[in-house]
C-alpha cells in the first residue's frame, strides 16, 4: 500500500498512546508555541464523528480571572466528592494533585453541539450519545497530538456543568464535555500519577477481552491471541 505507515511512523504512533500522561502538575508555564497549537487543534478536528457531524468547538482560555473561577468550582467540586468517602478514602483523595487549571498556561473547554446540521444526524438516531462520543474522539486525537508535540494535557472532571457554562458564556443547547489543561511540562510520568498514588492498578489485556460473548475468556479461535495477551506482546 503507498501511503502505508513506515516502521517508524508506527512506533511513534504507538509510543505516544502509551507515554501519554493525564498532566496535573509539574508544568513549567512556558507558553505553546502557536504553530504547535494550531496542529493540536487541528488533529482533534479531525477526529471521526457520528455522520460526520462534527459537533465540537474548542473554547481556549488563557485569561487568569476565568480560570480562577473554574478553579472555585473544582475546589467546590471536590470537597463535596471528599464528603463522600469514609474518613481513610477521603485523605487519600485530598492528597491527590487531580488539576493544573491555574498552573497550565493554557486552558481549552471542549463542547458538544447536539443541534449541529440540524435535528438528524445519520447513526445518532439509534444511539442518540454518540454525538458526545464523537467529541470524546477529538479530546483523544488532541491528546495525542499533544504529545507528540511535548505538550502535557490534563482533564479536569470535577466541575459543575453549570458552572462552566456560566464562566464560559455557553448556550442552553451546548454541553461542556472536557475542560482541559495545557502546557510544557517538565516530564511526562513513567506511569499514570494515580496509578503510582496506589488509587487503583492498572487492569491486565487479558482482563478486558472477552471471545464471541460477555465472560467468555477462552476460545479456541481465539487462542493464538489468548497466547500474545498472555505473555504482554499483543
Amino acid at each position: 500500500m503507498q501511503d502505508d505507515f513506515s516502521e517508524a511512523d508506527r512506533r511513534g504512533l504507538y509510543r505516544a498512546i502509551h507515554t501519554r500522561r493525564d498532566v496535573r502538575s509539574s508544568f513549567t508555564g512556558e507558553q505553546i508555541n502557536d504553530e504547535s497549537l494550531v496542529r493540536i487543534l487541528d488533529a482533534a478536528h479531525h477526529a471521526p464523528s457520528v455522520g460526520f457531524s462534527q459537533p465540537w468547538d474548542f473554547v481556549l482560555i488563557r485569561k487568569a480571572a476565568t480560570r480562577k473561577k473554574i478553579k472555585e468550582s473544582f475546589d467546590a467540586a471536590t470537597a463535596a466528592a471528599a464528603s463522600e468517602l469514609d474518613s481513610g478514602r477521603r485523605s487519600k483523595y485530598m492528597s491527590l494533585k487531580l488539576e493544573g487549571i491555574m498552573e497550565a498556561p493554557l486552558n481549552i473547554c471542549i463542547t458538544y453541539d447536539r443541534g449541529r446540521f440540524g435535528p438528524f444526524v445519520i447513526g445518532r438516531s439509534s444511539i442518540p450519545d454518540t454525538g458526545v462520543y464523537s467529541v470524546c474522539c477529538a479530546v483523544q486525537n488532541l491528546w495525542l497530538a499533544a504529545r507528540a508535540e511535548g505538550i502535557g494535557v490534563g482533564w479536569v472532571s470535577i466541575l459543575s456543568q453549570d458552572d462552566l457554562r456560566a464562566a464560559l458564556g455557553l448556550p442552553d443547547k451546548i454541553v461542556p464535555v472536557a475542560y482541559l489543561c495545557l502546557g510544557h511540562v517538565g516530564e511526562f510520568a513513567r506511569k499514570p500519577d494515580l496509578e503510582s498514588a496506589g488509587w487503583l492498578p492498572r487492569m491486565k489485556l487479558g482482563d478486558v477481552v472477552h471471545y464471541e460473548r460477555w465472560g467468555a475468556r477462552t476460545d479456541p479461535q481465539w487462542s493464538a491471541i489468548e497466547d500474545m495477551i498472555r505473555r504482554n506482546i499483543a
